[in-house]
């Protein structure tokens, strides 16, 4: 099977469509899937639910779907630097799913797992809470979160081989892994390809069972969200 696609427009062909959950990896602009995130906006695809640790910036990472208003709901930890993102959630103009991130990370993991809801201590008495079933277990009260199952998820890496195993680098690492392992169809942007049985067994952090299709960007803009200079004393 060939799971290489030859552009991030090719790779979302016939698998988005409106009214769709979706998961995108990345922190903030790290690790984000830059091109496939502008060929899901060039879609046209609207109504999107997307699962997120955030929404990039304005005017750059899914800050681009929020200034087209593709997203109707994020499911995400924090709002972070995106003055768009603010506004619409402050306007009643998109929904927000506030998730603590250590719980959307284990919603994601568990979605990948085949286990479809766990317990957990963290958001107990607060609105993270409400609405949803509690359970005490050794004297402590628990709170039931549901796995997140999207129906494609949106994934960057460094390396693929071609049959889909994955390398991230560093902590581009970060959400990457769940979201690929969570998705129904996993698409990957990746800096490069190389034959299947290039990489170490041991150095593979993603096996390519989760992968369904790849698109190679080999020069992502790799943006920094914030930039702080020490100044040195006489510089």
């Amino acid at each position: 099977m060939n799971k290489i696609f030859p552009s991030a427009a090719a790779a979302l062909h016939g698998i988005v469509h409106d009214g769709q959950l979706l998961a995108v990896g990345g922190f903030g602009l790290c690790g984000i899937p830059e091109a496939l995130i502008e060929a899901l906006r060039d879609s046209g695809a609207r109504d999107l639910t997307v699962i997120s640790n955030n929404a990039g910036v304005d005017g750059f990472g899914l800050g681009k779907l929020l200034e087209t208003r593709q997203i109707s709901k994020m499911i995400s930890s924090y709002v972070g630097e995106n003055k768009e993102f603010e506004r619409q959630y402050l306007a009643g103009e998109l929904q927000l799913e506030f998730t603590p991130q250590g719980t959307l990370a284990e919603k994601l993991r568990a979605g990948g797992a085949g286990i479809p809801a766990f317990y957990t201590r963290t958001g107990v008495g607060t609105q993270v809470a409400e609405g949803k079933e509690t359970r005490e277990f050794d004297g402590h009260v628990y709170v039931m979160e549901r796995a997140l199952v999207p129906e494609v998820s949106l994934v960057k890496a460094w390396k693929a081989d071609k049959s889909g195993n994955l390398v991230f680098r560093r902590t581009a690492r970060n959400f990457n892994p769940a979201v690929a392992m969570a998705g129904k169809i996993t698409v990957v942007e990746v800096e490069e390809i190389v034959e299947t049985g290039s990489f170490d067994p041991d150095a593979v952090h993603l096996p390519g069972i989760y992968v369904h299709r790849i698109v190679l960007n080999a020069h992502p803009e790799k943006r920094i969200e914030k930039r702080t200079i020490t100044e040195k004393a006489g510089v």
